[in-house]
């Protein structure tokens, strides 16, 4: 079963849409949640479907390494082995290889295991491999990823192996019904972006990564890359910003075109005591909160929200208690859901930019 991603309607250059996966339908704009190793810190799949959450992502990078993806697949795969029955995405590795200092070659990476110090390599075929029998609903080729700000040689360099990885990973594929996306890379730099993007897009993709970013550049950085990559872009196929989580950023990418978004900070800065709202986020560290009886947002429809306090939540993180990562995580993830969900009804009702504004007045960015 190939992808097929339909678009609704459209407000500016921002779209509504849906695509169908052999694990079900999504509604676009979507927000993954981040489940690195199958699962999401602190919650379980069954939070996942209460939160509304439409698709997952899992973390390719350290499921070969552990459990293996050769156990996943003797358990029937990914979804079986999550208790996730929802369409999910599995990245590449590359991210998390670009972290560990690999030794790059044309021929793939070299990176010691963040488990136990052993040597592993991973090609582009290794990658697909990897995640056709992980069983995902779309997998996404091996890229390569520079920090920024780099010098123009390194980001072209990347770039154009991004490119010949494309075409590897694309003739190793099988499956019929997992979709391969690849991934657009050129830092900020808007001629490599364009060329990327429009050799990418002329390709047999189901869909598109936009790469490369989050990686130390400004917001208006980004913010151009990705304007100059949706401009090279098919219009009939997936846009999505790998590793783009937070409510400005996010809104100002779909405005540009694009659709689908992972990022681990709802949770992670959760686990840290943030707290996200649609008028602002706050620390529920703080000692205002000691016996404040009121919930992280009023009118927030979550679990969280619906049955404790500030006082208490605050209580639960001061002294450690692990309930406080799961409670603020349901809230942060359910606030994302709440975001993404306006967005959509937004777009149909073609009053996104007035959405947008609304929202960013609310929260005084």
């Amino acid at each position: 079963m190939t992808l097929h991603w339909e678009n609704l309607a459209e407000s500016g250059r921002a779209r509504r849409g849906r695509f169908t996966s052999a694990h079900g339908a999504v509604g676009t704009p979507a927000f993954m949640p981040v489940g690195t190793r199958a699962s999401v810190r602190a919650l379980d799949s069954g939070d996942l479907e209460d939160l509304g959450a439409q698709m997952m992502l899992a973390n390719t990078y350290h499921l070969m390494l552990r459990p293996g993806a050769e156990l996943v697949a003797g358990r029937g795969g990914l979804h079986r082995f999550a208790g996730w029955e929802r369409p999910m995405l599995t990245d590449s590795g590359g991210f998390q290889v670009f972290s560990l200092a690999p030794a790059v070659s044309e021929e793939g990476v070299a990176f010691k295991s963040t488990y136990d110090g052993d040597r592993v390599f991973l090609s582009p075929e290794d990658a697909v491999a990897v995640q056709e029998k992980l069983g995902a609903d779309i997998a996404m080729q091996l890229d390569v990823l520079v920090g920024l700000p780099a010098p123009h040689p390194e980001v072209e360099a990347a770039m154009e192996r991004t490119l010949r990885w494309g075409e590897r990973s694309l003739a190793a594929h099988t499956r019929t019904d997992q979709a391969l996306f690849g991934i657009v890379q050129g830092g900020v730099d808007s001629e490599l972006r364009g060329r990327s993007a429009a050799a990418t897009g002329a390709r047999d993709f189901a869909g598109f990564g936009i790469g490369g970013l989050s990686v130390g550049e400004s917001p208006t950085e980004r913010n151009q890359a990705i304007e100059v990559t949706v401009a090279e872009l098919p219009a009939t196929k997936l846009r999505y910003v790998m590793g783009l989580g937070d409510t400005e950023g996010v809104l100002a990418a779909i405005a540009r075109g694009c659709d689908l978004f992972d990022c681990v900070w709802p949770t992670r800065l959760a686990r840290h005591g943030k707290v996200f709202t649609a008028t602002g986020d706050y620390s529920i560290k703080r000692a205002e909160f000691a016996q404040d009886d009121r919930p992280l947002e009023e009118g927030c429809d979550c679990h969280t929200c619906w049955r404790y306090s500030r006082a208490y939540l605050r209580h639960l993180k001061g002294t450690g208690e692990p309930s406080a990562q799961r409670l603020l995580s349901i809230h942060n993830l359910r606030y994302t859901m709440r975001l993404m969900s306006g967005v959509r009804a937004a777009i149909e009702a073609d009053r996104f930019e007035e959405f947008v504004a609304e929202c960013t007045a609310r929260r005084g960015a």
